[in-house]
């Protein structure tokens, strides 16, 4: 957890102020709504006068292509996959915890994951972060949970692990089912 940086004895900033701060974060790292929207929190008037400077700010980003959930998860979501090779799951979790609405985040997934060939995307992964191939049923237990955590899906991973003929007959595998989306 992030902790707030204090602004005691600071003024609150102007809507100009705010606008310039809003366009200089949003220069540095793309950021979804609500990240933009919770860093300006911090400098903003408190209560409503605050809520309604940010959300005239926000119009305005949008109306200038600077800010857009959309651009934001297709543009997320093709780097984690390309540049980190995490599967569908992962991504999906980082997009939810950005603040993107479920909807988008289905949409966007689906059009990133149609054609992506889930195992071999895993097996990218593995050689990416130099996984060796596990020699026993302690290694290949946590070469599958390193997968899990990557995104993968119970079927995809164990498929590759057949392929990378690990030793998976005796594995334990209590709790390992799909998690509920």
């Amino acid at each position: 957890m992030a902790f707030q940086r204090s602004r005691q004895g600071k003024p609150p900033a102007t809507e100009a102020e705010l606008f310039e701060y809003a366009v200089k974060t949003l220069g540095s790292k793309m950021r979804s709504v609500r990240d933009l929207r919770r860093l300006m929190k911090l400098r903003a008037e408190p209560g409503s006068e605050g809520e309604a400077q940010m959300d005239r700010i926000i119009q305005r980003l949008e109306e200038l292509k600077y800010l857009s959930d959309p651009r934001f998860a297709a543009d997320f979501t093709r780097l984690r996959q390309e540049n980190q090779s995490f599967g569908r799951r992962r991504v999906q979790q980082d997009l939810a915890n950005k603040g993107i609405d479920k909807e988008l985040v289905q949409t966007t997934l689906e059009t990133a994951y149609e054609d992506v060939n889930e195992a071999a995307l895993a097996k990218q992964y593995i050689e990416r972060k130099r996984i060796k191939i596990p020699q026993d049923q302690k290694e290949t237990a946590r070469v599958l949970r390193r997968l899990i955590r990557a995104g993968f899906s119970t079927p995809t991973i164990f498929k590759v692990l057949r392929e990378l003929k690990a030793p998976i007959e005796e594995l334990d595998v209590e709790g390992l089912d799909e998690p509920e989306s």
